[in-house]
């Protein structure tokens, strides 16, 4: 296979806050879809992931758990590492913004840039959000909060260095309308332009005096350099970018081919890194492709909201190329997509056991059935032959296309749809009643030969997608020609060879039953926490204003029914005297029939965060007391209106 150049393909790296979930897996599984596949195409590719570990909000993780800042994100970039390994992604470096060589070139840059007066000394005071690390002025406030998380600010003023992104706005302003594919898709250059650039760029604060744990300015010790400079530079620090004088590796793959990261960090990827590659002299990466999120239903991923799922836990229930097919296919070119457990179960049974694992299975069982597994020469060919043979060389041109522009789930759907062609190809022509007439055993090979070859080019075209499930197949065809150039043309599988026995990719799935045993681990999980929060002697004081906070209310229950596959939990609707019914999922049940509380009036924690349990949502609380270890009972205060606020 000739060598098609270098390609240099890097995810965002991730923030070692806690352990990351699937929504913050999908990115490197797309990035190491996209890898593959240009490794297949021949490209000399390199693949960069890694975490960064700095800034004030790792401090207070860190003092919150009682351990140092590098024993916590240790901890959590071990986490991270292992799950980019669990889900099979072929990263070729693993970066950390604590790596001494990082943080050394960080320093070098910093100092580069001060040094030619790109970043000066100066003094910050607005609204900071500390989640965010990021200062905002009164007018960017939305409602008062912060315009990234909505959380609340506070004021802060601080001596800081800044970069001189107003220097340089013309320059990049003209080099992203001269650039037409460097921020992708083009909604996010259009509101990069519109809504940041050309509004007027403000100098960026670049250093920080109000925590320590970061990387010291050389210069000036008590400033440590703020996330944009140390994070942003990973991408060149991984290939031994040095202002001293590069790495080989350095010259050879940088500029980088694209950014793959999510939505949400564009604006950094597309202002404040070219700004500093400009200032430093160095190329500008050719493209930043942003990707929307990966949403549990129609919602955000938050343990707050109790609606997270882990690839650990979705690897051990499906099989990593499952959770893998899902996470690729199920996200749409550029709006979010969505994954519930119901949803992924419903694809795993009719696109990898009905559709790619029957093809597969029943195809190689025939052969060794009706051939004792030998391959025939295609020597009796038919018109609906043709029709089988040119779906599976449009399929790769296809794919190719979708690649170009990074439409992995379009990608995805050719690949599955060859592979309904195939099966539509066994029943136009029923390899089982040819093999009735001896006559027509030409045929029947011809038939068996066309099934194998296009399942052939369904591997090769999975491999980037589902590397283990593509050798599984290659296994059970006893076949090595799994190269791009071999689907040039179709017949590229040796007649003459045996295939080996055939065994099913994929097992269907109960979905009633894993739903329960999900729900069941769920409860457990819950009740394992609720356990083991510490018991506090004496009683804990609060403020008045802590719990003027509570809104407790009275309601009555007009409905309740128990949740399926949830044995402890009841879902109660409730009138609080408001206009609206409101839903309760309270754990209740090993105590309390819905026919017994049909009628009662209750207390309710009205205001509480709402919460998923069970895939019901939770507004709010009942009121009960534990009366023993197994009794709890519920406060009922019947006779008193449902909206009566209790003080």
């Amino acid at each position: 296979m000739a060598d098609k150049g270098k390609f240099y393909i890097t995810t965002a790296i991730a923030y070692t806050s806690r352990k990351p979930h699937i929504g913050n897996s999908y990115e490197i599984v797309l990035t190491d879809a996209i890898a593959r596949y240009k490794r297949l195409q021949g490209y000399d590719v390199f693949m960069l992931t890694g975490t960064d570990e700095h800034g004030q909000k790792i401090e207070e993780y860190a003092k919150a758990a009682g351990v140092t800042p590098k024993e916590y994100v240790d901890k959590v970039s071990g986490e991270i590492k292992d799950i980019c390994d669990l889900l099979g992604t072929s990263y070729d470096k693993f970066i950390r913004t604590t790596d001494d060589y990082h943080e050394k070139v960080v320093q070098k840059i910093f100092k580069k840039l001060y040094d030619q007066g790109d970043i000066y000394k100066g003094e910050y005071e607005g609204m900071y959000c500390t989640p965010c690390e990021s200062f905002w002025t009164e007018s960017q406030l939305v409602d008062g909060k912060c315009p990234d998380c909505g959380r609340e600010v506070k004021p802060a003023k601080e001596e800081a260095y800044f970069l001189r992104l107003s220097k340089y706005q013309k320059q990049l302003e003209e080099y992203i309308e001269g650039n037409e594919n460097f921020i992708y898709p083009e909604s996010r250059k259009k509101e990069m332009l519109n809504n940041f650039i050309k509004p007027g760029l403000q100098d960026l604060c670049v250093s920080r005096t109000s925590f320590k744990w970061g990387i010291p300015v050389s210069f000036d010790e008590k400033h440590v350099i703020y996330v944009w400079i140390d994070a942003l530079s990973n991408y060149i620090t991984a290939l031994g970018y040095d202002p001293d004088g590069s790495s080989d590796l350095y010259k050879k793959y940088w500029p980088a081919d694209v950014h793959s990261i999510g939505k949400d960090i564009v604006r950094f990827h597309t202002i404040y890194w070219p700004i500093m590659l400009m200032a430093l002299g160095e190329p500008l990466p050719k493209q930043v492709f942003g990707h929307p999120w990966l949403l549990f239903g129609e919602d955000k991923m938050s343990k707050s909201r109790g609606n997270v799922i882990y690839a650990d836990d979705l690897v051990e229930l499906l099989g990593v190329d499952a959770v893998r097919y899902y996470l690729l296919s199920e996200m749409p070119y550029a709006s979010d997509g969505s994954i519930t457990y119901e949803t992924i179960i419903e694809r795993y049974n009719s696109d990898l056991a009905n559709t790619f694992g029957n093809l597969v299975n029943r195809t190689i069982a025939m052969q060794n059935k009706y051939f004792d597994g030998v391959i025939c020469e295609p020597t009796d060919c038919e018109p609906v032959d043709d029709e089988l043979k040119a779906s599976a060389l449009d399929t790769v041109k296809k794919v190719d296309k979708c690649f170009e522009t990074y439409r992995v789930a379009d990608a995805i759907e050719a690949v599955l749809n060859l592979a309904k062609r195939s099966n539509k190809y066994i029943d136009e022509t029923m390899p089982w009643a040819l093999a009735k007439d001896e006559s027509k055993k030409a045929r029947l090979g011809t038939v068996l030969y066309n099934l194998l070859e296009s399942i052939r080019f369904i591997a090769v075209l999975l491999s980037p997608f589902m590397p283990e499930t593509a050798e599984k197949i290659f296994a059970q065809m006893n076949c090595d020609v799994k190269d791009y150039d071999s689907l040039s043309a179709f017949g590229g599988l040796k007649a003459g060879e045996s295939v080996g026995k055939a065994e099913a990719l994929f097992a269907r799935i109960d979905a009633e039953k894993m739903l329960a045993d999900i729900a069941a681990k769920q409860e457990a999980a819950a009740e394992k926490e609720e356990k083991a929060k510490p018991e506090i002697e004496g009683l804990a004081e609060i403020a008045f204003d802590d719990f003027s906070k509570v809104e407790l209310r009275v309601a009555q229950i007009t409905d309740c029914e128990p949740i399926k596959r949830a044995k402890k939990l009841l879902k109660i609707t409730v009138n609080d005297g408001s206009s609206q019914p409101r839903q309760i999922v309270s754990g209740i049940a090993p105590w309390y029939k819905p026919e017994d509380l049909i009628g009662k009036s209750v207390v309710i924690v009205a205001n509480l965060k709402p919460a998923k349990l069970c895939g019901e949502m939770s507004n709010g609380m009942l009121l009960a007391g534990d009366v023993s270890e197994d009794d709890v009972k519920v406060l009922f205060v019947d006779g008193m209106p449902a909206g009566t606020k209790i003080r």
